[in-house]
């Protein structure tokens, strides 16, 4: 069994005492982004489920997981957040607002003549890659992906198939991403990352945007329901800062509870949090975790505020509480539907809940009661095939 106290936490005691709109998840940006995003022929409102068995189990009212893995049949969220960051770069070289640029005008021969080639370059570890090769394959252009140090083949080979130059370096992920960058600018390349610094922004605000589409869906299918708790898993934070900042927005000082969660080997914000001088912290090392979607060493820019601000708890959690939420979702409980959700999908938040039920505090200080209503959002499916086998067929990683 896991020792319970390898579940750290911290409470977030910088929260701003009155919380503000975040404007760059305004719903006026929200209509801009699900226009974009409806523009594309493959276009589909991905299914939120109930898990109302196991929210029985667990003695709380509601469960809610939304479902990425059939996101334009890409197996994971992330193009989401690429394809638009792509569409606002070409948007401003055409000096075009996005809003007069569909999809599909994006990818005709007028359009194509007026950009030129172009080759946008990204660090993934698989995911955001395959959504960057994609988009621009689909618009005609050229792409090259580096992927960290243990990346999947797999993945890989997924990127490689959507049409990009794609290869694993001998570096982790925060090397990877430097390595982009670097190539990005000696060859004249378009960066597309959605983690930011200094002098590099705009685009990993896009992308943080382009996520939008995903909980704007959520709220729209809950049919006037709302969730009292979200559990948000974090890499960089760009697809948390999205969800909690369009969250907050939205719903003002009734935003829902919003819990973090991270590998604790790559658990930055965990540490940013826990120092709680108002500052970001990197995580260093190798940073190896089965949830790869999630082993970031470096809070983004654009994001680290949002998330500082806004979010309540902070859990770093062992491989262990991944691969039993892969079971979980697995093996659902009576008629409940089952969702193959990959390490770093609804897994993290799903094993973590399951297993805060056996401790009375964590339970109170995560607020959740027969009331409780909670999101999660399972980010990607068996985007590993293998490795989801192992886990859930072998037991790789039984100890809890």
């Amino acid at each position: 069994m896991l020792n319970l106290t390898k579940l750290q936490y911290v409470e977030n005691n910088n929260a701003k005492s009155e919380k503000e709109s975040v404007a760059v998840m305004s719903s006026k940006v929200m209509e801009e982004v699900r226009s974009f995003h409806q523009s594309f022929p493959e276009y589909q409102i991905t299914p939120l489920h109930s898990l109302d068995h196991l929210a029985k189990k667990l003695e709380i009212n509601k469960i809610w997981v939304k479902d990425e893995s059939y996101r334009f049949g890409l197996n994971a969220f992330k193009v989401l957040g690429g394809s638009y960051a792509v569409g606002k770069y070409l948007a401003r070289k055409l000096n075009m607002d996005i809003s007069e640029l569909s999809f599909e005008k994006l990818k005709s021969k007028e359009i194509k003549e007026q950009l030129g080639d172009i080759t946008f370059v990204t660090a993934t570890d698989g995911n955001h890659g395959r959504g960057i090769a994609w988009a621009a394959s689909q618009l005609g252009q050229k792409s090259v992906v580096y992927m960290p140090k243990g990346a999947s083949e797999i993945r890989l080979n997924n990127i490689k198939a959507e049409g990009a130059k794609a290869s694993i370096t001998d570096l982790n992920y925060d090397g990877t991403v430097q390595l982009a960058s670097q190539m990005a600018e000696e060859n004249g390349w378009i960066l597309i990352q959605d983690t930011a610094w200094d002098g590099y922004e705009d685009i990993p605000t896009w992308i943080m945007q382009g996520y939008g589409t995903i909980i704007d869906e959520a709220i729209e299918q809950l049919e006037g329901d709302k969730p009292t708790h979200v559990f948000l898993q974090a890499g960089v934070g760009a697809f948390a800062s999205s969800i909690l900042g369009y969250l907050a927005s939205r719903f003002g000082e009734e935003y829902p509870m919003t819990v973090i969660v991270e590998p604790d080997e790559a658990a930055c914000y965990y540490k940013s949090m826990k120092i709680a001088d108002g500052k970001a912290y990197a995580v260093t090392g190798s940073l190896d975790t089965i949830m790869a979607g999630l082993a970031c060493g470096q809070p983004s820019k654009t994001s680290w505020g949002i998330i500082r601000d806004y979010a309540a708890l902070f859990f770093a959690c062992p491989d262990e509480v991944a691969a039993r939420g892969m079971r979980i979702l697995a093996n659902p409980l009576v008629s409940d539907p089952q969702i193959v959700s990959g390490e770093s999908g609804a897994a993290v938040g799903i094993g973590l809940m399951s297993l805060v039920d056996r401790e009375k505090h964590l339970k109170e200080i995560l607020k959740l009661n027969k009331d409780s209503k909670v999101l999660i959002i399972s980010t990607e499916g068996d985007t590993d095939p293998d490795h989801y086998e192992k886990v859930v067929w072998d037991g790789a990683y039984p100890s809890i």
